[in-house]
């Protein structure tokens, strides 16, 4: 008893201090989250409140000074978390706590074309009905109505994607198992099969020797093109499995891989799996989904296109989306054969280019007698005055600049690119000041404000996108931002894009089709994106996007289709495994929380603006299209 009284006060003391190391380990080790978004709040100046409105539009004449901004907040209320409590990548009991996962019966889509299914690509009664396919009209988009709720089914033996740079060379076969590429084009070196992988030893129909054999070439034959300085945005038609854009992703060059949902099978599946920009798309009858003036270099090796088509309007096409002194390289058999059906359309080409007034400023063939002609755009119109005939003619003023979502193609030459003084616009600055220089299309007015969002949106994407969220950044190659420009606001689409350059990512930047237009600002700044409509699907397969994000875009979309047809598109778009980063209103993300839970989604809710929602491998027993 006596050494018990004597030691009772040293012990209390001892326990006690243990007791509080466990309790601070504990807060430490579930707080990191919480101090790291505070810490953005808390940032910023006192004075101000809690703002859940979209950052304040960069093109506009209001005031910009600092009691204008919804940036500056004071630190929001503490952190409200609806978590699942299973994180694990196959997460088909991790709903939340509510009952909100049974709102909605899900079907998994069913038919042949089931597990790659495109809604807006794969409608097949639609196509039935088209009066002609000549010029690639099945190829284009023909959107159901209404839209399919169904879900896409996994392939077989799916697992979570190899990770980036390792996915460049090699991916899981079982992802994307299709295997006629490897026998269609064996001879090539396109892709072969290897065991559990398919393997990609950067060959092509016009790389015998390698696609770095082929990029050095292109720079040695006009020394002008400097890679990843001048050359930043190239778009490449008829892209194969995007071993062109992928190897010049290592020059700092972010290329947009273009080809249709056709007989080379899954193409564009290949090259987003393997972590490379690319969409599905045609040069058919309607206008590329992209701004004027928007790619530095344009490029195409064997991509089967008939440029003098129906007038030209295919290469009048590319003319609109070339930026002024831009490179087109066309790699491809009639530059170098000279048999009567190759030198009849090498001469169609000729007179269709100098009608555009464009300069053929070189034409080689190398070692393995691989030939290329590189064309430049003008930079000005004294050409276009001087021509002995207006064919084509230039475009009338009226034409509504950047117009192409469900346009037909124009017979006409696109005016250049002017600013409000009439001036016409420069080249932008050499990559990477590029990316924080004014760009060209930006109005003068503008700056200020433009240089105010950009700080704003490096700091949210830093302190909380990065460092706050329950998001594994090192998983993520991709990303697509669905609404760049923020629904009605004409803020700078390319925040999240810019804010994120210095991880191994690359962003898609979508400008919804009714919002101001700020596409042709994301180009200028060495970034990619186009226009789209969030009530119908987007251009590319299943399970190709590792992170989605959008700020208040909810509000405007769910005025024109249910909240339900979004979420089913998000599900088709992800991949299993992937994120969903919503900013909104409380009220909008209450809406959209249980249909991810009948996704069987998990979630996670911050301070009333940001839910982060993970995709996992579950996916409806049965049921119809």
């Amino acid at each position: 008893m006596d050494f018990i009284t004597h030691r009772k006060y040293p012990f209390i003391v001892a326990l006690l201090l243990l007791l509080l190391t466990v309790v601070v380990f504990l807060l430490s080790s579930t707080s990191t989250d919480t101090f790291t978004i505070v810490s953005y709040f808390q940032a910023q100046p006192q004075n101000a409140t809690v703002s859940l409105s979209p950052p304040p539009p960069l093109i506009h004449d209001t005031d910009t000074s600092s009691t204008a901004t919804n940036q500056n907040a004071a630190a929001p209320p503490p952190l409200i978390t609806n978590e699942t409590t299973d994180q694990n990548d196959n997460s088909s009991d991790a709903v939340g706590d509510d009952a909100a996962f049974d709102l909605i019966k899900w079907d998994v889509c069913t038919g042949p074309m089931a597990v790659d299914y495109i809604p807006c690509l794969d409608n097949v009664e639609a196509v039935k009905k088209l009066p002609s396919i000549r010029h690639m009209e099945h190829r284009e988009r023909h959107c159901p109505s209404p839209s399919p709720r169904c879900l896409v089914p996994l392939p077989v033996g799916y697992k979570l994607p190899v990770l980036w740079p390792k996915s460049k060379d090699m991916i899981w076969y079982n992802n994307v198992p299709h295997p006629k590429l490897v026998e269609y084009k064996k001879d090539q070196n396109w892709v072969r099969k290897s065991g559990d992988y398919f393997v990609f030893p950067g060959g092509g129909t016009q790389f015998k020797e390698g696609v770095s054999h082929y990029v050095d070439f292109i720079e040695k034959t006009l020394p002008k093109i400097k890679w990843g300085k001048n050359i930043r945005v190239i778009l490449d038609v008829g892209c194969g499995v995007a071993s062109f854009g992928g190897y010049l992703l290592d020059r700092d060059v972010i290329t947009m891989s273009l080809a249709p949902k056709d007989e080379h099978e899954a193409q564009i599946q290949f090259a987003l799996e393997r972590g490379i920009p690319a969409i599905l798309s045609v040069i058919g009858t309607q206008k590329l989904t992209f701004p004027d003036d928007a790619y530095d270099l344009i490029h195409c090796a064997r991509c089967r296109v008939h440029w003098d088509a129906q007038g030209g309007k295919p290469l009048l096409e590319l003319n609109r989306i070339l930026r002024p002194g831009g490179f087109f390289i066309w790699s491809a058999t009639p530059v170098y054969r000279h048999d009567d059906r190759h030198r009849s359309v090498w001469n169609a080409m000729v007179n269709l280019t100098e009608s555009m007034c464009w300069k053929a400023v070189a034409r080689t063939v190398d070692s393995n007698r691989i030939g290329l002609v590189i064309y430049q755009k003008p930079v000005s119109y004294s050409c276009y005055k001087n021509r002995e005939e207006n064919t084509p003619p230039l475009c009338d003023r009226k034409n509504n600049l950047n117009s192409s979502w469900y346009v037909p193609l124009s017979n006409c030459i696109s005016r250049l690119p002017t600013d409000s003084k009439g001036n016409l616009h420069s080249w932008p600055a050499p990559w990477p000041q590029r990316l924080s220089s004014k760009p060209p299309s930006l109005p003068p007015d503008s700056e200020e404000a433009f240089n105010k969002d950009t700080t704003h949106w490096y700091a949210l994407v830093s302190d909380v996108y990065v460092g706050g969220l329950a998001i594994n950044w090192s998983s993520v190659r991709n990303v697509m931002d669905m609404n760049a420009s923020y629904g009605g606001a004409a803020a700078l689409s390319h925040r999240f894009a810019a804010a994120l350059i210095d991880q191994p990512l690359w962003v898609m930047n979508v400008v919804l089709i009714d919002a101001p237009d700020t596409l042709s600002i994301i180009f200028d700044r060495g970034l990619i994106g186009m226009y789209h409509d969030w009530c119908e699907s987007f251009n590319t397969y299943p399970r190709t996007y590792d992170l989605l994000h959008s700020s208040f875009l909810l509000s405007d979309v769910t005025q024109r289709c249910d909240i339900a047809d979004v979420a089913v598109e998000m599900d088709r778009i992800l991949r299993p495994g992937g994120y969903v980063l919503v900013q909104d209103t409380l009220e909008m993300i209450n809406k959209l929380k249980p249909v991810l839970h009948s996704l069987q989604w998990s979630t996670n809710i911050y301070h009333d603006q940001f839910l982060v929602g993970k995709k996992g491998f579950w996916r409806p027993t049965g049921g119809e299209t």
